[in-house]
């Protein structure tokens, strides 16, 4: 991205990783990252010029949310959290972590032929009774899916109270263009006024230069202006090949061509649904 970032950027999804003798990864699990601690990411947000983080709870530590949250305790005033929990969490363990730095819980719904993609995934249905103490907090459910899941899920997401995040794009298959099936319902599930979406993960549904992903990502930014995220996803845990976060930067000005609207991306609607400088 030429030029500088604007003030108060945001890398609205990224994951944190061990050191695993500390914080050792869940079993069974479907991926083992290699080491990626709070330092080293740090020094990415300091090297690419963001100045702020969400950290986001991966699967391979499935409900232990224990290096997540160091990482907010460290870095309180830079950093904001999604968690993953279900039944064995409370209103009081939710508004503990709330002074933490976390925002919101991530449900995974993502699938393939009808069945779990991921270990340690909490679905749906396991955060709904939750649902009522996160609307108290201001708290937001994170959906990690395949939109071509999408329609299954529309009646139970009809009936959700609290602002619903997208992860990924929806990891909308890139090769099938703006006009596949997946991407319509997307959009329209965007058009809701609760329901935002993060542009990240370019190299989850395409290879370097990312082109196919953009104008994916543009059709959704120019949708909902107001309720888009943008991360780096690093360190792009499970991914098909080794990403380099500045390229992703870079394709931020074809998500968002003019400056209003990046910095609506990057710095304005994470402010807003993350709750920096409050």
């Amino acid at each position: 991205m030429s030029g500088a970032l604007p003030q108060g950027a945001c890398d609205s999804h990224c994951h944190v990783f061990g050191p695993a003798a500390r914080f050792p990864y869940a079993e069974p699990r479907s991926y083992t990252p290699d080491d990626a601690p709070l330092e080293a990411y740090l020094a990415l947000l300091d090297r690419l010029g963001f100045d702020r983080g969400v950290l986001v709870q991966p699967s391979a530590y499935g409900r232990d949310n224990r290096a997540m949250l160091d990482a907010l305790t460290r870095a309180p005033s830079r950093l904001r959290g999604v968690a993953v929990g279900g039944a064995e969490l409370d209103a009081a363990t939710l508004k503990r972590w709330h002074s933490a730095g976390v925002r919101g819980l991530r449900a995974n719904e993502f699938r393939r032929d009808g069945k779990p993609y991921y270990q340690n995934g909490v679905t749906l249905e396991e955060v709904q009774p939750l649902l009522p103490a996160m609307a108290e907090l201001g708290w937001h459910l994170q959906l990690w899916i395949d939109t071509r899941d999408l329609p299954d899920l529309l009646t139970t997401l009809a009936e959700i109270t609290v602002p619903v995040v997208v992860d990924h794009m929806g990891r909308v298959p890139s090769a099938a263009g703006v006009d596949q099936p997946p991407l319509r319902a997307l959009i329209e599930l965007s058009r809701l006024e609760k329901c935002w979406i993060k542009v990240c993960g370019s190299e989850r549904i395409s290879m370097p230069p990312y082109v196919a992903a953009v104008p994916i990502a543009h059709a959704l930014v120019e949708t909902a202006p107001d309720r888009v995220l943008w991360g780096t996803d690093f360190p792009h845990p499970n991914a098909t090949h080794e990403a380099d976060e500045a390229d992703l930067v870079d394709l931020v000005p074809q998500f968002a061509p003019d400056a209003l609207a990046q910095k609506s991306l990057l710095v304005d609607n994470p402010a807003r649904l993350y709750g920096f400088g409050s």
